[in-house]
């Protein structure tokens, strides 16, 4: 029995529209490297011949994970949830209790995580302590640096991937 792995919408849609364009426009294409790389004779010395076999390799394993994961996906609408207690798709700000610094994250599926941007996945340790919290919980959590104490601030959704997609487009435009 395999086990489910929670996703947004946008993150499923993002899996398929990758699964979709390896399968239909890269491992062809890909393909067709490999056939004129085969023409060229000698394949036991043929560089291009075995850099293309290797691609195929790379996108073959691509595309057999991210067809687990769209097998596995357990698509949530976080907007549609209550916010009253941490859960999949919640924006969180947590305070450190001794050091009272501040920190905000976004609980998402594991293929959305950016723990550097504040994305991190549901199966992290910070994620599965705060799940179920509500706001003035107070909770531990082992992490790499030692065992922590937080506690529960603001419970919010945020559309961080839009937010994350508007900030790109006007970063590219010099705005940032």
């Amino acid at each position: 029995m395999s086990q489910n792995e929670p996703m947004t919408p946008r993150g499923y849609d993002e899996l398929l529209r990758e699964f979709k364009y390896l399968k239909d426009v890269e491992k062809p294409r890909v393909n067709i490297e490999k056939q004129r790389a085969a023409e060229l004779g000698d394949r036991s010395e043929n560089a291009e011949y075995h850099a293309a076999k290797e691609k195929l390799r790379h996108i073959d394993k691509r595309l057999f994970y991210l067809n687990s994961m769209i097998e596995k996906a357990q698509i949530i609408d976080p907007s549609v949830l209550e916010h009253s207690r941490v859960h999949f798709g919640a924006t969180i700000t947590i305070t450190d209790v001794n050091s009272d610094e501040e920190f905000t994250y976004t609980i998402c599926g594991t293929l959305e995580s950016e723990p550097e941007n504040g994305l991190i996945s549901v199966h992290s340790p910070l994620a599965r302590a705060m799940l179920g919290k509500e706001e003035g919980d107070e909770f531990g959590v082992i992490l790499p640096s030692g065992k922590k104490y937080f506690e529960v601030g603001i419970i919010s959704f945020i559309d961080v991937f839009s937010l994350k997609k508007h900030i790109r487009q006007e970063s590219d435009f010099g705005f940032y």
